[in-house]
């Protein structure tokens, strides 16, 4: 009798097994995937860029003329002030072109006197030689050669002005060449750069060709970070638009700053295959005394927010071709994709939703029209949300979520 009801027991618990595998198989069937519920969320956009800092005013200071450093009065990190004595070029060949323009004026002032003294003798002669041949006492021939030594004279005396006038002006411009030969700061800074030493030639700029930077004096009261932005992002930057800003040099620092300036065209590219990115400027607020042009700065630029928004995962969002119905022929210009999620629908199959989207966030886009809230959208994996065709038999993924809750 005991052994009867044991397996009677045995039985029972063995049917009560296979029943449970049943049931889990049941539970199991269709794809594992992970989903997130639609509701509403404040939406913060934001471009990210990489860039240098750098100061809002700087002056690069280059060689006017060619020559040896002969005094260097500055060093990196020294402050100046505008006058200030910075530096010489040496200053022997610009002052001997100075005192060879200064004596080709004296010669020149010279002719103009003699030029002036002939022009005065020639008018006296032509003067009398005009008396002379209204009363008959000169040839016709005499009064036209006083005449013509007249003429002449005052255009010699013209001439000998003229060049006057242009050794003056040399003589002005070997002073400004003088003077080039001489270095001051343009402003009041911080000589941020010297690329220059005692004894090295200076070389000028020719034609487009700039010269050689010798130095760089910046104010560094006010600092910016000059950041590039790639194109996809460029349109939503605007001026004034607030931004976050971080510098390699000072870890677990952040400082506000506000978008000054956005680049009208793209940066020069050094290969063809580089991305097309735009100059942005962004003025660093209450930086430290100690930041320096150079460093390595990364920007977050607030393009735009939206409180309480219908929003989706922006994992969730998938584009796909725009199926016809049989007949139909897309029209020319029409867009061949549409974007749209999968939804999690209440028979637990998959379902294709068109969606228009709106600000994107840091992990969540906004949803203008094609959701209402509160529906289940398939969020991963990427593999199966990459092959779904719709129809699908889907089974949310538990073992994920217990994932994310431990974590």
């Amino acid at each position: 009798m005991k052994r009867k009801k044991l397996w009677i027991l045995g039985g029972g618990l063995a049917v009560l097994i296979i029943a449970g595998l049943s049931i889990a198989s049941l539970q199991d069937h269709g794809l594992a995937v992970q989903v997130a519920t639609v509701g509403r969320e404040n939406l913060q956009a934001k471009v990210s860029a990489n860039g240098k800092i750098q100061a809002v005013t700087k002056a690069d200071i280059s060689a006017s003329i060619m020559g040896q450093v002969t005094r260097l009065a500055v060093k990196e990190g020294d402050q100046v002030k505008k006058g200030q004595f910075l530096m010489e070029i040496d200053p022997r060949s610009a002052s001997a072109n100075a005192d060879a323009m200064k004596a080709g004026l004296q010669a020149a002032q010279s002719d103009l006197t003699s030029a002036t003294a002939n022009l005065a003798q020639a008018k006296s002669d032509f003067d009398r030689a005009k008396v002379n041949r209204e009363a008959g006492i000169i040839s016709t021939a005499d009064f036209e050669h006083a005449k013509t030594a007249y003429e002449t004279a005052q255009a010699a005396q013209e001439t000998a002005r003229r060049r006057a006038d242009q050794a003056k002006a040399n003589v002005n411009q070997s002073h400004v060449g003088l003077g080039f030969s001489t270095i001051t700061a343009p402003m009041d800074g911080t000589v941020t750069a010297r690329r220059i030493e005692l004894g090295e030639t200076a070389v000028p700029g020719i034609q487009s060709q700039p010269g050689t930077v010798l130095l760089t004096v910046s104010d560094m009261s006010k600092v910016e970070a000059e950041m590039e932005v790639d194109e996809a992002s460029i349109p939503t930057v605007k001026l004034a638009q607030k931004a976050q800003v971080r510098v390699d040099a000072y870890p677990n620092q952040t400082f506000d700053g506000e978008v000054t300036e956005v680049g009208g065209s793209p940066i020069l590219k050094a290969s063809a295959n580089e991305a097309i990115k735009f100059k942005v400027k962004v003025w660093i607020k209450n930086p430290p005394l100690t930041l320096k042009p150079g460093l390595s700065a990364q920007a977050d630029i607030f393009t735009g927010s939206r409180d309480q928004v219908l929003a989706i995962p922006i994992q969730s969002l998938v584009t796909r071709e725009i199926k016809l119905k049989p007949g139909e022929v897309a029209k020319p210009g029409a867009p061949r994709d549409e974007e749209g999620v999968w939804l999690f629908d209440a028979k637990g199959k998959s379902k294709f939703v068109p969606v228009k989207t709106g600000l994107l966030g840091d992990l969540n886009v906004e949803v203008l029209d094609g959701l209402k809230g509160g529906e289940k959208v398939i969020t991963g994996p990427f593999r199966i949300l990459r092959d779904l065709k719709g129809g699908e038999q889907v089974r949310e993924d538990k073992n994920k979520k217990k994932d994310e809750k431990k974590s």
